[in-house]
């Protein structure tokens, strides 16, 4: 049950998030890539309102139910390109802070598939995400039936 909308509680608020996303989403990452990272961030956050939103949107974009399913499992599986690999490494550490003794890896393997803007880039979409997750979580936003 939702709790509070916040985009009407705090339209200036909601408008900035808005305003990060839409950077993101020039920022001439692949939209296949932001949203596989949106994807697992959610997942590990539990989100059930953006993992329906960004499954949804991955799958109005042409990416596979297979790939879409493995999300969650992505090291066992080897449908993912190795910069994708890079990204979803990258995704789970910035999510998880906490007790991150692979963060020097997970870096090492990010610059060897991104350019330091990619990175910062990324770094923004994966903090982003994290904002909505955090929004729609605390404030019960649920999926439609």
């Amino acid at each position: 049950m939702q709790r509070l909308d916040f985009a009407k509680a705090s339209p200036a608020a909601y408008k900035a998030l808005l305003g990060v996303e839409n950077y993101v989403r020039e920022s001439g990452l692949e939209h296949s890539l932001l949203e596989l990272v949106k994807l697992r961030a959610s997942q590990i956050n539990g989100c059930g309102y953006c993992v329906d939103m960004h499954a949804r949107d991955a799958r109005a974009a042409g990416e596979s139910e297979r790939r879409l399913y493995a999300v969650a499992v992505w090291r066992e599986t080897p449908f993912f390109s190795p910069r994708e690999r890079a990204a979803l490494a990258w995704t789970e550490a910035l999510t998880r802070l906490s007790g991150q003794p692979a963060l020097d890896a997970d870096y090492a393997a990010l610059k060897e598939h991104f350019s330091e803007r990619e990175m910062v880039d990324l770094g923004l979409a994966i903090s982003a995400i994290n904002s909505w997750n955090r929004l729609a979580v605390g404030f019960g936003l649920q999926p439609a039936a």
